[in-house]
């Protein structure tokens, strides 16, 4: 008896491991064919490349058509989009946020020249090296 536990031990735990990723990875391929079969015109999504756009055609039974700005469509495979995105939408509450805060009193900044450009860039030590 003591002969078999060894090995069977060693198959299960090599075996439970490599079935419970592969179920996971089956999940994962399902659900990404759902969302990829379910696209329609007007969803907003995001590419595996991270382009954002909205669906425009989906005539095709590989590619797609996304509106990546206003009257630009570009053709992609279906297999590039990664995800739905919901598109963000400001609500009257932001809006009425912005309105009632506070205005800050503004000090007026001295006019600078029109030969010199206005940075805020800083400018670090030298560095010294080789001293000791």
């Amino acid at each position: 008896m003591q002969q078999l536990l060894l090995p069977l031990l060693l198959v299960l735990v090599l075996a439970v491991p490599l079935v419970m990723s592969t179920r996971k990875q089956k999940k994962q391929q399902a659900a990404q064919q759902d969302l990829q079969s379910s696209l329609a015109p007007g969803d907003r999504v995001m590419t595996t490349s991270g382009l954002y756009g909205t669906v425009a055609d989906t005539s095709g039974d590989n590619t797609i058509d996304i509106e990546i700005a206003p009257g630009v469509v570009t053709t992609w495979l279906r297999l590039a989009v990664r995800e739905k995105v919901e598109p963000t939408v400001e609500t009257d509450e932001d809006s009425a946020e912005e309105v009632d805060a506070p205005a800050e009193e503004t000090i007026a900044e001295p006019v600078a020249k029109v030969d010199e450009p206005q940075t805020t860039a800083q400018v670090a030590p030298p560095l010294e090296h080789g001293k000791k």
